[in-house]
């Protein structure tokens, strides 16, 4: 009487689901609709359910389960950022497994000697087949409130939504599926447009405000479909999955959807979903060069970077980056979250002013790249060019110390700062903000020639051009532009053989000598023949005098 009341109810509960579309009749899970389980009458027969369940005699791996059961180990998902410690598949999930790890045929249960072939099938679980390798695949059989305990940004088990249910206090398959209903898609308990169920579980920092949550971006249907494993049509819709992929992830580490980690974010950022092309920037001679690492950068690692990589999560938190705009030197929205390096060289886990984000790499990093111009004072941090104490700077963080630039273009002013993308960034007038491509060298926005005898024109120096007036600084007047003239013009010396566009460090330079960016390029002048002396001695307002030879002239002193 008991088995007769356990198979109505069952029944009853498949027929009154199936009238509200909430039942696996029909559902991929159905597999009767095509195929026919021919068993023992022990067996249950040829039901919807008897293809996993059992109401007489259950196998040992769950209760009234009847699939056959493998003694597979599985290699589990890792990373260095996980708090969970998955085990092997237990429970319920050990169920799932018996047909989506693909080793058992569909029809193979516990009460059948060999395995039923179906027409037009394979004996393997086939689509989707998870394969026996789980490191690609969300971790599951753990105790969910441990790595609670562990992660502040996994939501208590106490304060998860009632779709979501923990088996004996571990997440398993079931917890995020339910294999009897599909009305979400993908047996999903809730739908995860808008990341609905991924945000059950994670609580990551600064996503509500992200544009990654709330853009309403969409494909223009050029090129490949960024969003082939969902049917959601937008940015915001399509929210954790744009980036990465639950199941069979092709960047195992943090389930991205490709194993190079750019790709995830060139997926989107070409043009066809966001509206800058990041990937066309990257064909550039001159780039940060993406592609040139793979599975270096790591979400752990220090503010101070050791070992060179660069990779578009270095630059970017892609759970934090909005639309908000600054005025230098604080960091811009696309910014936001991102370690760096303040000015007196303290790491910290959220800048607030860009510079800090570049300290990371072309200041106290051991790996940094070096200096392209041989200067007669060598300084290649760049944190210490940009030094307040300095004698002389450019204003990256803190207006610069001389107070009468008359060849500034409005809206610059003494009183102005700049951002170090201000010079380095992608060229071209309607390129993405940032230093991402350059057909100039050193990743310069704009043309920068340093090259002995170059004929003065606004290309030549397009870069100084963009902030400091041409007429004014070419000017024959009396002064400054006098100076100007009769080197960058007349004699054909680039600006970079005298100047020193970063700054030069308080404890190698000095006020005198090194005040309005002097630092001579050693390549193109040495020391005088007379007293042997390579200086600029500063005597005041738009005047001083040099000591050096230079392009077959010995200065000894000139003075200005």
């Amino acid at each position: 009487m008991k088995t007769k009341a356990f198979c109505l109810i069952v029944w009853f509960l498949m027929f009154a689901t199936s009238l509200i579309g909430q039942s696996i009749v029909n559902s991929p899970h159905d597999l009767s609709t095509s195929f026919l389980i021919v068993d023992s009458p022990q067996s249950g027969g040829s039901t919807v359910c008897g293809y996993c369940h059992t109401p007489h005699v259950s196998t040992s791996m769950y209760p009234l389960a009847k699939k056959f059961k493998t003694n597979t180990i599985y290699p589990l998902y890792t990373s260095s950022t996980i708090q969970a410690n998955p085990g092997q598949p237990s429970g319920s999930s050990v169920m799932c497994l018996s047909c989506h790890d693909g080793t058992v045929a569909m029809g193979h249960t516990g009460m059948t000697a060999t395995a039923p072939q179906f027409p037009g099938q394979t004996t393997q679980a086939g689509t989707p087949s998870l394969s026996t390798d789980l490191s690609d695949d969300h971790p599951i059989s753990f105790d969910y409130q441990q790595s609670a305990n562990s992660d502040d940004e996994i939501a208590a088990s106490a304060t998860l939504p009632p779709n979501i249910w923990l088996e004996n206090g571990q997440l398993q398959c079931t917890s995020c599926h339910d294999p009897h209903d599909n009305s979400n898609e993908n047996f999903l308990h809730i739908s995860n447009i808008y990341s609905q169920l991924c945000t059950s579980c994670h609580n990551k920092e600064y996503w509500n405000s992200s544009s990654h949550k709330t853009s309403q971006a969409n494909w223009n249907g050029a090129g490949s479909d960024p969003w082939p494993h969902t049917s959601y049509t937008t940015v915001a819709k399509n929210g954790c999955e744009n980036c990465h992929t639950p199941h069979s992830a092709d960047g195992k580490e943090r389930l991205l959807t490709f194993a190079p980690e750019e790709e995830s974010c060139l997926n989107c950022h070409n043009g066809n979903v966001a509206s800058t092309n990041i990937r066309q920037m990257l064909t550039k001679p001159y780039k940060h060069n993406v592609y040139n690492y793979q599975n270096i950068h790591d979400p752990n690692e220090d503010a101070l970077l050791y070992s060179q990589h660069v990779e578009c999560a270095d630059c970017h938190n892609p759970h934090a980056v909005t639309s908000t705009g600054a005025v230098a030197p604080v960091a811009n929205g696309k910014l936001k979250g991102i370690k760096g390096i303040t000015s007196n060289g303290t790491p910290t886990n959220y800048i607030q002013f860009q510079y800090e984000l570049c300290y990371r790499c072309h200041a106290d990093s051991p790996s940094k790249p070096g200096s392209k111009t041989p200067r007669q004072i060598e300084q290649d941090n760049v944190r210490l060019e940009f030094d307040l104490n300095n004698p002389s700077y450019h204003p990256i963080e803190g207006p610069g110390k001389n107070n009468n630039v008359p060849s500034l273009i409005s809206p610059y002013t003494e009183a102005s700062t700049m951002y170090c993308t201000d010079c380095h960034g992608s060229d071209g007038a309607n390129s993405p903000a940032g230093p991402h491509g350059s057909i100039y060298p050193s990743l310069l926005k704009y043309n920068y020639n340093k090259d002995s005898n170059t004929s003065e024109s606004y290309f030549a120096y397009e870069l100084c051009y963009q902030c400091h007036d041409r007429n004014t600084i070419l000017a024959k007047q009396m002064g400054k532009g006098k100076l100007h003239f009769r080197h960058v013009a007349r004699e054909n010396v680039p600006c970079n053989t005298c100047h020193d566009p970063h700054g030069i460090s308080s404890s190698q330079g000095n006020s005198v000598n090194n005040s309005h960016l002097i630092n001579f390029d050693i390549s193109q002048v040495s020391p005088d023949l007379i007293y042997g002396k390579l200086e600029f001695v500063d005597s005041g307002n738009f005047s001083g005098e040099c000591y050096l030879y230079c392009h077959g002239e010995n200065h000894a002193p000139k003075r200005y």
